[in-house]
């Protein structure tokens, strides 16, 4: 019973912070196309952190400012890109995708490709051109995954964007017109009384 509390207040916390970071994400300076694109990039761009042992974030504030992407909607996609762990799930994937692109090293065959470590230890420095070369099949792999998951939460973000703010639009309406329903008749009767 004391684990499906803390199952479910995990579950509670990710919900809260997925809501978190979308009320941020409506916050964010920019159009829906500025958000979009800085969010898309966030979002790409986390998935081939792991692979370039996080080097990546170097680039990070100038690509979404060469792009014309909104700075705090990048940082919120790069956070739930982190939430997700998609980064994680997708690398075995992502090795299998890499090897399919850069065929031409020959990854993955061998006991040597399997000890690559161990083998490392023992002084064996091509062990460390194997595990160079197995990287790069895994950053080609996570590349194809950020490019492709990064243009369609691009669409994504643009459509709840735009659907939020015309919601938050007509709540605005329906304050001013039930705020002005209810000062009226009141205005008629400090209208009347000097009248009378």
């Amino acid at each position: 019973m004391n684990t499906q509390k803390r199952k479910s207040t995990r579950l509670a916390r990710l919900g809260r912070a997925l809501k978190l970071n979308f009320v941020k994400l409506l916050r964010a300076p920019g159009g829906a196309h500025k958000v979009s694109i800085g969010f898309a990039l966030g979002f790409g761009l986390e998935l081939i952190v792991i692979s370039t042992a996080s080097l990546i974030y170097l680039a990070f504030y100038p690509i979404v400012r060469l792009s014309g992407g909104s700075l705090p909607a990048a940082i919120v996609g790069n956070v739930i890109g982190k939430l997700t762990f998609l980064p994680i799930l997708l690398m075995p994937l992502a090795k299998q995708i890499g090897s399919w692109i850069l065929p031409a090293h020959g990854m993955g065959q061998g006991a040597l490709h399997e000890n690559a470590f161990m083998e490392l230890f023992r002084g064996n420095w091509f062990a460390l051109k194997e595990l160079l070369l197995g990287g790069l099949d895994i950053l080609a792999g996570m590349s194809v995954f950020g490019v492709l998951l990064g243009f369609v939460s691009y669409f994504v973000v643009k459509i709840l964007y735009v659907r939020a703010l015309r919601r938050r639009h007509e709540r605005r309406l329906e304050k001013r017109r039930q705020a002005a329903a209810s000062h009226t008749p009141a205005s008629l009767l400090i209208r009347k009384q000097p009248q009378s």
